[in-house]
């Protein structure tokens, strides 16, 4: 099942605007918005665009802090961390496609504490689903969803950024 991007973009809004009132509520400004490789980087973009903050924003490649690295190895398309600026003090919203296991987030969490120590982190997902094997919860969430063990969800982009429920 193909979510169209009309309905994508509903999600993506949803997510904006609760960072916004999220951002608000918690009086934080400026703070340093970081995507997981590879669909969160592409969120994370949008947000930094759609929320009128300067420059790029940060992009993490967890690949090495992943609890599976021993026996996955190194995806081939691995890209570098991107981290422009220090992260201590500050507010950090981390950002992911899909939150499935919370084993990305804990190594993405993981990473960004090797370059700093910030103030909080909001944990920002477009989707959050069954299946979590740790005790990892995103602040924002675009949609939950109860999906089979043989489903996946998968975020293509980066334009336009379109979800897809795929079979494993």
């Amino acid at each position: 099942m193909k979510y169209s991007k009309e309905q994508t973009q509903e999600l993506l809004q949803k997510i904006e605007n609760s960072l916004r009132d999220h951002l608000l509520k918690n009086k934080i400004s400026d703070p340093i918005i970081i995507g997981v490789h590879t669909g969160g980087a592409w969120i994370a973009e949008w947000l930094q665009k759609k929320m009128g903050y300067e420059g790029k924003s940060a992009s993490l490649n967890i690949n090495f802090y992943r609890d599976d690295f021993s026996r996955a190895g190194v995806n081939p398309k691995v890209e570098p961390t991107a981290m422009p600026v220090s992260i201590d003090d500050k507010h950090i919203i981390l950002v992911d496609d899909v939150l499935f296991t919370g084993r990305t987030t804990r190594a993405a969490i993981n990473e960004i504490f090797d370059f700093g120590r910030p103030l909080s982190v909001t944990l920002v997902v477009l989707v959050e689903r069954n299946g979590k094997e740790l005790p990892i919860s995103a602040d924002i969430v675009g949609e939950k969803l109860e999906l089979g063990n043989d489903k996946n969800i998968k975020l293509n982009g980066p334009d336009p950024l379109a979800l897809e429920i795929i079979d494993k």
